[in-house]
């Protein structure tokens, strides 16, 4: 079971991360409730910055936002050295909020709105990574207004597929992401046009969730292949490696992901390398605990234990069958006992975190405990059926710290108008 790197069952059989029991952390910040490891989250981020330095020493690592942007968690990122891939105004000022250096700032998207950037603008970040030619025209009109110089990537589309769910693909042929590379001569002239816009790279991502190097190391190359071709100076690589969800899962360590990459580029290139992981930083250091509520049987057909969140705090499994594993919090010695489906309180049919889970007997009050959370759950979490938000707690050192207050029934309401 991938759990943070500091878990443990203590001496009350209890589990526990960071120093802190989890029934504990659970009774006293109420559930559902987020639970980030702070020296699991560093641990990752230097094992990003130091495996790719020594593998290849021009490469620089941006957190990729998306999967958990809040300002705690963007302050101990950026404490560790990393820039940040955005993909929003939000995002942009959440990390600029956090004391993020701007350039070390890439913003991404496919149709950025004019607003947005003129903020990254005015914030003076490194990169753009410019999707199509409407948004080139966009970027070149917004620099001149303002007289300042915009540094744009070309996100290409390579038309890789990788092995990975057809929602979390990026660099397929049919893709929103991206500029065609039969298209990429005609995109490149209109480029040279622009005053106020300077090349530095060409940049692309493949997806999300991949197990296996082959596709970033066939990335690479094409990318190598561009530089070269047109005497550019930065190699934009996109997300990361994935991680373990489930025991089979057997992705490579951040050391071999980096060793296969750097074999492409030696020799070749002294081009900069750049490196966008999210999942693989923060998603290990994660878990959400929820409360067991109702346990229903139907002779037959299968057990369900019911918790006190579900697609709400978690639509990854609605959304693209994204699969979990579960413990028991405060049984957490016990033998697995029996199969159950564990299922949310809202009102869909699909609303279920795991399809069939190993659990000891489960009964209501019980914690359970669902691992692998810290990346794209708190970040894609809504308020269906008008339920507030759960609360994040980072804990280290037997302490625990709030990173996000749970929402209330006011914060549900403030923006209603009457």
């Amino acid at each position: 079971m991938s759990l943070p790197v500091t878990a443990k069952t203590n001496k009350k059989g209890h589990l526990e991360i960071g120093g802190c029991d989890l029934v504990e952390l659970a009774r006293e910040f109420g559930t559902p409730l987020y639970v980030l490891d702070e020296k699991t989250l560093r641990d990752r981020c230097r094992d990003y910055g130091d495996s790719f330095k020594q593998a290849y020493p021009n490469s620089e690592i941006a957190f990729a936002s998306k999967a958990l942007c809040t300002i705690g968690v963007s302050k101990l990122i950026a404490s560790e050295g990393l820039g940040f891939d955005v993909s929003s105004g939000g995002e942009l000022y959440t990390v600029l909020k956090a004391g993020a250096d701007p350039k070390k700032i890439y913003f991404h998207g496919n149709n950025k709105p004019p607003r947005e950037i003129d903020e990254a603008l005015a914030a003076g970040i490194g990169r753009f990574m410019v999707d199509n030619e409407q948004e080139l025209g966009q970027i070149e009109r917004a620099a001149e207004k303002m007289g300042v110089r915009a540094n744009i990537m070309v996100r290409v589309n390579p038309g890789i597929e990788a092995h990975t769910h057809e929602f979390v693909q990026t660099g397929r042929i049919d893709s929103k992401f991206g500029v065609p590379l039969d298209q990429l001569d005609s995109f490149l002239a209109a480029v040279k046009k622009c005053k106020m816009v300077h090349l530095t790279g060409f940049h692309a991502h493949i997806g999300s969730q991949i197990l296996d190097v082959k596709p970033f190391v066939e990335e690479t190359r094409l990318l190598l292949d561009l530089t070269l071709k047109y005497g550019t100076a930065e190699i934009g690589l996109g997300g990361g490696i994935g991680i373990s969800y489930l025991p089979e899962q057997k992705p490579p360590t951040i050391r071999e992901f980096a060793a296969a990459i750097a074999g492409v580029l030696r020799g070749k290139t002294e081009a900069k390398l750049i490196l966008e992981p999210g999942r693989s930083i923060v998603g290990q250091a994660g878990v959400t605990l929820y409360t067991a509520g109702v346990v229903k049987e139907i002779p037959g057909v299968r057990k369900y234990v019911i918790t006190d969140g579900g697609m709400a705090d978690n639509p990854r499994p609605i959304l693209y069958d994204a699969v979990y594993e579960a413990v028991l919090a405060n049984k957490a010695k016990a033998e697995a006992e029996e199969k159950y489906r564990v299922v949310g309180r809202f009102c869909e049919s699909g609303d279920i975190l795991i399809k069939e889970a190993s659990l000891p007997r489960v009964t209501p009050g019980d914690i359970l405990v669902t691992t692998c959370t810290g990346a794209y759950n708190y970040s894609m979490a809504s308020n269906y059926n008008r339920v507030p938000r759960p609360a994040l707690v980072m804990v280290h050192n037997g302490r625990a710290a709030v990173v996000v207050r749970r929402e209330s029934y006011a914060d549900l309401v403030k923006n209603d108008a009457d």
